[in-house]
């Protein structure tokens, strides 16, 4: 397949629409051309270009005058809904927003992409990231997460671009796994506790061996959990929000979970996906944990959720026995199903960004109330139209996981 062929293979493919959660109002992309070298453009190329943080990166570059090249994977069903509003007919004229197929899984297509775009900057963020579904798909996971990364990094080496182009590493949390409950930083000894962890663990040694060997600007971005209404419907927390806002509304009667005491540091995606052109843009490349530094329960964050809709918890029992019940009704909305425990759990991640905060000037701008609160208001605006079809007649899907 040519470049030009490519190109409109992936930017066609944008024009369906699946029931993800409501997208971004769209808007006009501003040109910052200041990030622009010598009047030209710089090219990024963002793998995972359709998942949360792919989103909300394109759309950071794009506003900075980058040209943006986003790698997805084939699908029977459209799978763009996040970032169809950055889309522009490809017959138009200078438009800087493209797309193409590729998986991590493939040397060939990945040594291709990198070939025919040239990019300045790759931002290296798909992954098979469940940390539940890794346990199932260990092998899959182990080849995307870890090799995959090997395989970007082979491309930069074989085709010269060491001294052009610079890698972002999504690293994770869950390396540090099974630490003790203080705050982790760049220095805490890792200790994965799920194949998605370890295969994350050899994506952050195999970068941090390509700086070190090859000289590649290449940074490992530690990102603890980062959430917002473009988070996939199966992570707890984007589970909870729908959950609530789907009771609420009267479409789902009790929502399901797990541990309830894990505790974990939720940051909103928008911060961190700048924390991560940042560390491009430093002087030498590093690696950085990108945090809140405070911790909540899971617990804590269902309270928040059924909060926002006017919704009181109480909370009786104790392990596999606690429930949640609306405090005026006393109906059960919460309750603990032992299947969505972990085979290995991770208790407390609480991250130290002290580091990114003096060396990048980053810092966070939502705390964990201002994310439940957006996440809330998106999810009950996405429900209302399955409100209205119900009363019309008309069938609404059952999304469970």
């Amino acid at each position: 397949m040519t470049k030009k062929n490519t190109r409109a293979a992936g930017t066609n493919a944008q024009k369906g629409h699946s029931a993800q959660a409501k997208k971004p109002k769209a808007s006009k992309v501003r040109t910052d051309r200041s990030t622009a070298t010598k009047g030209k453009r710089k090219v990024a190329l963002i793998t995972g270009v359709t998942g949360q943080d792919g989103a909300y990166l394109s759309e950071l570059l794009l506003n900075k005058g980058y040209e943006v090249h986003g790698v997805k994977r084939r699908s029977s069903l459209f799978n763009t809904d996040r970032i169809d509003h950055l889309y522009h007919d490809m017959h138009e004229k200078g438009h800087a927003f493209h797309l193409h197929y590729g998986d991590l899984t493939d040397s060939v297509n990945c040594l291709r992409l990198v070939q025919q775009i040239q990019p300045d900057e790759i931002y290296n963020l798909a992954a098979m990231s469940h940390v539940h579904v890794s346990f199932e798909m260990p092998e899959y996971t182990a080849n995307a997460d870890g090799i995959g990364t090997l395989r970007f990094l082979e491309a930069i080496r074989i085709l010269g671009l060491e001294k052009k182009t610079k890698f972002y590493q999504a690293s994770t949390s869950e390396l540090y796994g099974g630490v003790r409950p203080h705050a982790q930083n760049e220095e805490t000894p890792f200790h994965p506790r799920s194949p998605y962890g370890v295969a994350k663990l050899y994506g952050f040694w195999i970068t941090k061996n390509y700086r070190e060997s090859y000289g590649i600007f290449a940074c490992n971005g530690i990102l603890f959990n980062h959430e917002s209404p473009l988070r996939g419907e199966t992570f707890v927390t984007r589970k909870i929000t729908r959950a609530a806002a789907k009771i609420k509304l009267g479409l789902q009667d009790t929502l399901y979970l797990g541990n309830l005491d894990a505790k974990r540091d939720w940051g909103h995606a928008k911060d961190y996906v700048e924390g991560m052109w940042l560390m491009l843009q430093a002087k030498k490349p590093d690696d950085y944990v990108l945090a809140t530094g405070k911790t909540y329960t899971v617990r804590h964050f269902v309270d928040l959720a059924f909060g926002e809709v006017g919704i009181k918890l109480e909370w009786k029992g104790k392990a596999e026995k606690e429930k949640g019940y609306d405090k005026k009704t006393g109906k059960v909305l919460v309750a603990i199903d032992k299947r969505y425990y972990r085979p290995a759990e991770v208790d407390h991640l609480e991250g130290d960004p002290r580091k990114a905060m003096r060396e990048l000037g980053w810092k966070h701008k939502y705390d964990l109330k201002a994310l439940v609160k957006e996440m809330m208001a998106s999810d009950l605006e996405l429900f209302k139209r399955d409100v209205y079809l119900k009363k019309g007649g008309h069938k609404i899907l059952h999304e469970q996981e």
